[in-house]
């Protein structure tokens, strides 16, 4: 990137604004959290439907909210949102509370939800470096994988025995460091034609409609990238660590195995524009969906190896790392600046009604056990992988 740029400013604060709002020190044992608060497999899946929920809820009301008043301010109000949903989790002991804290968390999630995409290609534009949308979105995402690094070793090892005690003081720890992410955050700047959408509500969702129905490569692309990521990330990250320790992993090793995993995803996000170089961006979305294909076959065939676990989890990391920066790159090129934000917004309606649908489906195959579940993910990510990429003509 260009030094002393928009683009530049903005990508610095946002990278840093996700390593402090990445910090969650509960995630290597939150489903060990959610079964010592007294939820079981299908209770999970439900908390994840709530979280689609307040996404679809969130996603068409921010995405005008975004383009109307700007990114930054878009950022804030879900940072607050975002801070107030995880404190929830401190009280978090009858399902209905889990339910309401992950919906609050879908909503808040809707603010930076094509709001940051669009506050990026839009800051790229004036620098003429739009054609690097992939390296940024990866150097932002790889904020993630850095902190993920440190947080999920130290987060393991302070709930080694996985007390309320314990789990109480990662909620709180995390507080702390979501309130400097809002901090951060007030440092953004919006670009000039950002934030100045002034026509009516109406005729804001029309053009963001219109923009799909003119150009639905967009619509086949999101799919590709949506339904290889709700098996492949969402729904595996939420068992993984079941997996594990059922396989054999002691809990305490559970930090170093996620923190490997965030090593390689970082390593992978750092480097988009070497891969794009070298490889074309259609090619790297199939490639990646048959990776991710093949790692779910794998954990639904061999589900108590640990070994066999662990080298799968470690590619579905990779895969995730690589796929939605190539996206944004190939969708922004196609989206128009004035409803940038609104469109996506309304793609990721779609992306909420297939969570609900996929999420109930496996909810009710959970019973079963694993492997039946992880072969019916399998089919979805194929499903994903198969859909057809049109770029952008040039």
């Amino acid at each position: 990137m260009k030094k002393n740029t928009l683009a530049e400013h903005n990508i610095k604060f946002l990278f840093w604004s996700k390593i402090f709002g990445s910090i969650l020190f509960i995630t290597p044992v939150l489903t060990l959290f959610y079964f010592s608060r007294g939820l079981d497999e299908r209770l999970i899946l439900l908390v994840m439907v709530f979280f689609s929920l307040g996404v679809l809820i969130g996603e068409v009301p921010t995405g005008i909210f975004a383009d109307r008043f700007g990114a930054k301010m878009s950022f804030l109000i879900g940072s607050l949102l975002g801070i107030g949903s995880h404190a929830l989790l401190l009280w978090a002991y009858e399902p209905w509370v889990f339910f309401l804290s992950s919906l609050l968390t879908g909503f808040a999630a809707t603010f930076f939800s094509g709001s940051d995409e669009a506050l990026i290609y839009e800051s790229l534009i004036l620098s003429n470096e739009e054609n690097k949308m992939d390296r940024a979105m990866g150097q932002i995402d790889s904020a993630k994988f850095l902190v993920t690094i440190i947080v999920v070793i130290i987060g393991a090892i302070l709930a080694k025995d996985l007390s309320d005690g314990q789990f109480k003081l990662l909620i709180v720890l995390s507080l702390f460091f979501m309130s400097l992410q809002f901090t951060l955050l007030l440092f953004i700047k919006n670009p000039p034609n950002q934030g100045t959408y002034q026509n009516d509500i109406r005729t804001q969702l029309k053009e963001g409609f219109f923009t799909i129905k003119k150009h639905p490569q967009v619509l086949w692309m999101f799919m590709n990238i949506t339904l290889v990521f709700i098996p492949a990330t969402a729904i595996f990250e939420k068992f993984d660590q079941k997996l594990l320790v059922d396989a054999g992993l002691p809990v305490y090793s559970i930090g170093i195995v996620y923190a490997s995993a965030a090593l390689i995803g970082f390593t992978a996000s750092r480097t988009i524009g070497w891969m794009t170089e070298r490889i074309s961006r259609v090619h790297l979305l199939f490639i990646t969906g048959l990776l991710a294909v093949l790692g779910l076959i794998g954990i639904a065939t061999f589900t108590s190896y640990l070994g066999i676990l662990l080298g799968i989890l470690l590619i579905l990391k990779l895969v995730s790392a690589i796929r939605y920066p190539v996206y944004s790159q190939l969708s922004n090129e196609i989206i128009p600046s004035n409803v940038r934000a609104t469109t996506i917004s309304l793609l990721s309606i779609l992306d909420s009604g297939f969570d609900i649908i996929i999420f109930l489906t496996v909810s009710g195959m959970a019973i079963t056990g694993f492997s039946m579940m992880f072969f019916v993910c399998a089919g979805i990510a194929l499903i994903g992988t198969l859909l057809p990429v049109f770029p952008k003509k040039v």
